[in-house]
């Protein structure tokens, strides 16, 4: 049983937060895309993750968002996407009036599947956006090829990539451009807000008109900010393109600073205690940990673990396993849940197609796309068949080896009552 107490919670707010807030409170400058914090954060992560540009935003959606605006992406163009990651992926396409498609997994990464890309290519593609799901690098050299064939633009979504390194590289830098969250839950957290990195200077200037107001060169003033007239600025008010409203907050940036000096300690953290409890659950004919390529890291935002109730040897409903194991591992203490229970575009927006109204955007530009549950076996599988260990409120980033120790016993007290398990499986089954 985990001890009470010992579970530590995410974020990890420290004196250096507390005093960077301060400071901004006191400089009086807590808005703009000259702001000195946000400056200074689109510096330092740009020197982190060694991309030429970084742009701030109020999310990491919004950080999508100009990405496939950047891109060029035009009503009812396509770009294909992961059946399995968050919701947000698919709506940075569709906040464009472009037609998100969906490619299953990869079962042992939980990442987009290339050759399934391949075979979602139709006239209309425009890009790819893999997810680095879990914080895991999806595979880029097959997608990169793929995207050159056919002239394609490629976008990551690295939301819960973070420091993450595909052949020695960090994850946003691959593509064409890289999208990363900075929201509470995120091993790089500081509330709500998004970072855009790209190498290109198209790109980067395309993205940052999108970001305020659709203005050309907003952000270029010489004058800077002037501290004893922070709000005003030498803006020509005068839109060139459609636009919105997507800047980050000065006191966000402040946080974000504060936790990116620190990000390279949680991944380690985080990637210490997930090597012990692969160590630990590898042993377990009922479960089987996540896999990592040897040509890639992983900063385990999340730490999804196969079960396997075929081999018990009785019938059952796999979601009835999945429910009766983690009814059985809370009752140990163990921080034990369930992230995304459906493929995506299962959800009710795109089994409807109501989008923004009368059907759009698939009526209005023509669409033959529709999303059958049939399309994703494997992402299917996958969430009837998985549970995450660790909760977005106590993720693996956050705790120490002595809590992992924990969940070690855990698992192998409750997997060895096989007959609970069988009896609780069933019950779960009846009742839904």
């Amino acid at each position: 049983m985990v001890p009470e107490g010992i579970t530590r919670r995410w974020p990890q707010i420290t004196e250096d937060e507390r005093a960077a807030v301060l400071r901004v409170l006191d400089s009086g400058v807590l808005s703009g895309s000259l702001a000195p914090e946000v400056r200074a954060l689109e510096k330092e992560f740009a020197e982190y993750t060694g991309a030429r540009h970084c742009l701030s935003t109020n999310s990491g959606t919004s950080a999508l968002h100009i990405a496939v605006a950047a891109a060029g992406i035009q009503p009812g163009d396509e770009v294909i996407t992961s059946a399995f990651t968050f919701l947000a992926s698919a709506l940075a396409v569709l906040h464009h009036n472009a037609i998100p498609v969906f490619a299953d997994i990869d079962p042992m990464t939980f990442n987009i599947d290339p050759k399934e890309i391949d075979r979602r290519i139709t006239p209309r593609t425009r890009a790819i956006m893999p997810v680095h799901i879990h914080g895991l690098p999806a595979d880029m050299d097959e997608i990169l090829s793929i995207a050159r064939r056919h002239n394609l633009i490629v976008i990551e979504d690295a939301a819960q990539a973070h420091g993450a390194l595909y052949k020695g590289r960090r994850v946003g830098t691959i593509g064409d451009m890289g999208a990363f969250s900075i929201q509470s839950s995120k091993n790089l957290s500081a509330g709500e807000g998004g970072l855009f990195v790209t190498n290109e200077d198209g790109f980067h200037h395309r993205a940052n008109c999108v970001r305020q107001f659709g203005e050309e060169a907003a952000d270029t003033s010489l004058a800077g900010v002037d501290p004893d007239r922070p709000l005003d600025d030498l803006r020509d008010y005068n839109a060139v393109m459609m636009g919105w409203m997507y800047r980050m907050t000065s006191l966000t940036a402040a946080v974000a600073r504060c936790q990116l000096a620190r990000l390279d300690e949680f991944n380690r953290n985080a990637a210490r205690n997930a090597e012990y409890l692969t160590e630990r659950l590898s042993k377990l004919d009922l479960v089987a940990p996540p896999s990592v390529p040897a040509d890639r890291t992983s900063v385990f935002h999340k730490y999804r673990v196969r079960l396997h109730p075929e081999r018990l040897g009785a019938a059952m409903e796999p979601t009835g396993f999945r429910t009766a194991l983690i009814q059985a591992l809370r009752q140990e203490g163990v921080e034990v849940v369930l992230w995304q229970t459906t493929p995506v575009p299962s959800q009710i927006l795109f089994q409807k197609q109501l989008g923004y109204g009368g059907g759009c955007p698939w009526k209005c530009q023509n669409s033959s796309v529709r999303y059958q549950e049939e399309d994703y076996p494997r992402t299917r599988e996958l969430l009837d068949n998985s549970i995450v260990i660790g909760s977005q409120s106590a993720p693996l980033a956050a705790q120490n080896l002595g809590l992992m120790r924990y969940y070690g016993d855990a698992f192998e007290k409750v997997l060895a009552d096989r007959d609970t398990l069988i009896r609780m499986a069933r019950d779960a089954s009846r009742s839904t």
